[in-house]
């Protein structure tokens, strides 16, 4: 009888559908992750969560978004002006979105959103734009801690979760548990390169792709364009 190799499994990304960008990320973020996006207002991290959406569902994935900044309308309409364009997707069911009213739930919030993303665990992605609002009603980080913790527990079955947090409202005590629970931390900011204002991304942590830890990409959003990496002087990696 004869014998046959068994060929490794290779990494299965989540690719964001730039290719630059990817390039500058490992490839992609590794499916089954946890990742945090994280930045101050306009730094570009709703967007950024949108890409990955869009890429993700290009290549044949399911998503769920889970937003306490639109409605569906909006959101839609949103990615539709930076060419990120997934009504069909929405209409055939391989996209859901779940507006949330996270601000009116108090403490308890945590808790509802994880039982909804629970009740949506067969998608290969799920994303959360954003946790601000949780956090900000949290009497204590129990209540969060147990929110990644399910979150981990989701993505163990793999699938992809991303987190997008405003982390200039957040005190760093707060977050620094939350970072270190996350698989992968993209963190979002606007900086001053040269006689210009740029956003950029450091990338702080990707499982398995260390090797392009603490990289920073900069990169600008163009109406009727999308998402574009553009080169700074502080780019490296």
């Amino acid at each position: 009888m004869a014998s046959h190799d068994i060929a490794e499994t290779p990494r299965r990304i989540i690719s964001s559908g730039n290719d630059e960008l990817d390039s500058r990320i490992g490839g992609g973020l590794p499916s089954g992750s946890v990742t945090l996006i994280e930045g101050g207002s306009g730094s570009g991290k709703s967007v950024l969560a949108e890409q990955i959406v869009w890429g993700a569902l290009r290549d044949g994935l399911r998503a769920a978004i889970f937003t306490s900044e639109n409605t569906v309308k909006s959101l839609i309409r949103q990615m539709q002006s930076i060419e990120l364009d997934v009504l069909d997707y929405l209409l055939l069911g391989r996209l859901r979105i779940y507006p949330m009213e996270l601000s009116r739930r108090g403490a308890a919030a945590p808790s509802a959103l994880l039982a909804a993303m629970r009740r949506e665990a067969d998608r290969d992605l799920l994303v959360i734009d954003s946790l601000t609002a949780a956090l900000i009603h949290a009497v204590d980080d129990k209540g969060v801690i147990a929110f990644f913790e399910g979150c981990k527990r989701i993505s163990a079955s793999g699938t992809s979760i991303l987190v997008v947090l405003h982390s200039d409202v957040i005190e760093a005590d707060f977050i620094s548990p939350i970072r270190s629970m996350c698989d992968a931390d993209l963190q979002l900011r606007m900086e001053q390169d040269g006689q210009r204002l740029v956003k950029t991304l450091q990338v702080a942590k990707i499982r398995g792709a260390t090797n392009i830890t603490g990289g920073i990409v900069g990169f600008e959003v163009e109406p009727g364009f999308g998402l574009r990496v553009i080169p700074i002087s502080k780019a490296r990696g």
